[in-house]
């Protein structure tokens, strides 16, 4: 009976120390040269993920609670140099803002070069359309700023986490053909080392994908203001009023 009691006891002994070899710190502890690679590699990929999480949604949120407003603005003022000196008066990093001047730069420059070799080879609507689409195209590339990043990360970390995992596995075969034990307390930390890997893959992963989906949703919604203002600034600058306004009078 008391023989029983000891080798009970010693086995959860040895249970209890190979679940504490399976712990972060432990792990940590017996990091070799490519798991510290990988644990780095993640920790960056996560790091880097983080930052443009944050200046996307700050970035979204800001444009959000702007938008609205510098659009009605520039409608909603009656003499337009005014509106165009209320859209220089904008930051730098307002969009909207920066469509609506390089429309009213291009009519400008059109308006003075009349009787050129430019207004013969471009009319007034062809030239501020140009400009438009170029200017539209510029702010849109400025959306996707670390959404690239998050898309890379999201598809390589958990291959990553799984090569931390590979190698992990590869120490637990190495161990037992040295010591010709398989018992749980020989391979527990190896195997710990390979499913906290991939754990700390998935979790780097995960959210980089959630990001990436929720942003690119959220840019498609801005690209459709973008493509609207820079239609109706195109008829405000092409033919003087904007194509609701005409049909109103009518």
């Amino acid at each position: 009976m008391l023989q029983e009691t000891t080798t009970a006891a010693t086995a959860g002994g040895s249970n209890a120390q190979a679940l504490q070899q399976m712990s972060f710190g432990h792990m940590i502890q017996n990091f070799d040269l490519v798991a510290w690679i990988v644990f780095i590699t993640l920790v960056t990929m996560s790091a880097m993920s983080i930052y443009w999480m944050i200046y996307n949604f700050v970035k979204n949120m800001r444009l959000r609670a702007t938008s609205d407003r510098v659009i009605s603005t520039f409608w909603e003022t009656p003499n337009a140099q005014d509106a165009i000196r209320y859209m220089e008066e904008q930051p730098r990093s307002e969009p909207f803002s920066k469509i609506a001047l390089d429309a009213a730069q291009a009519a400008s420059h059109h308006q003075r070069h009349e009787g050129s070799r430019l207004v013969e080879s471009l009319n007034r609507s062809e030239f501020v359309d140009r400009a438009l689409r170029q200017a539209v195209t510029r702010e849109s590339s400025g959306l996707e700023a670390g959404l690239t990043l998050l898309a890379s990360v999201g598809a390589t970390a958990p291959f990553v986490g799984l090569l931390g995992t590979v190698w992990g596995i590869y120490h637990a075969l190495i161990r037992i053909g040295m010591s010709g034990n398989a018992s749980i307390d020989a391979v527990a930390g190896p195997v710990g080392e390979a499913l906290i890997m991939t754990a700390i893959g998935l979790f780097v992963a995960i959210p980089a994908v959630l990001a990436y989906n929720f942003f690119t949703r959220l840019n498609r919604v801005t690209n459709n203001k973008f493509d609207t203002f820079a239609h109706d600034l195109h008829d405000f600058f092409a033919t003087g009023s904007r194509v609701g306004d005409i049909g109103a009078k009518r």
